[in-house]
């Protein structure tokens, strides 16, 4: 077994655990497979953590993340590849296509975009996602505010 990683914990903390702009409901079940999705500033991420996953911190810089898990009796379930597309529409109608990575850390797989915003922002996310050995995909759609100053 892999020891942990002290970085791999503190990201797996920030980008699944912590809905300090996101809404408390921060994912979403569909069958057998739960979407953790979470939108914010790259800047509350620690230096060696962005170093790491080469994400660009600044407050004029937000990011996503999306968890795709199967749902497996008595765990927390398991990561699963999956193909994800992100796409967010600000509210002046003004689209923009978010391309994703897929990040392997250990068993963890996270799908990280991200993306420039402005001051007081409010971007609406439509998060298409079709799990790997399943024929449909899953959509979830959610709003996130962004305070560059």
């Amino acid at each position: 077994m892999r020891p942990v990683n002290h970085f791999t914990s503190l990201l797996a903390g920030l980008l699944l655990l912590l809905p300090l702009t996101a809404s408390a409901e921060n994912s979403k079940t569909f069958g057998q497979y739960v979407i953790h999705y979470n939108a914010l500033a790259t800047d509350v991420l620690p230096p060696e953590v962005a170093r790491q996953y080469r994400i660009t911190r600044s407050r004029n810089r937000g990011m996503i993340n999306i968890t795709v898990l199967k749902n497996i009796l008595g765990s927390p379930g398991q990561p699963v590849h999956a193909q994800v597309e992100v796409s967010a529409r600000n509210l002046a109608g003004q689209a923009r296509a978010i391309n994703t990575r897929e990040i392997r850390d250990g068993n963890a797989i996270y799908y990280i975009g991200e993306f420039g915003v402005a001051n007081e922002e409010t971007l609406k996310f439509k998060v298409q996602a079709r799990p790997q050995g399943s024929q449909e995909s899953v959509q979830v759609e959610f709003s996130q505010d962004f305070y560059t100053q």
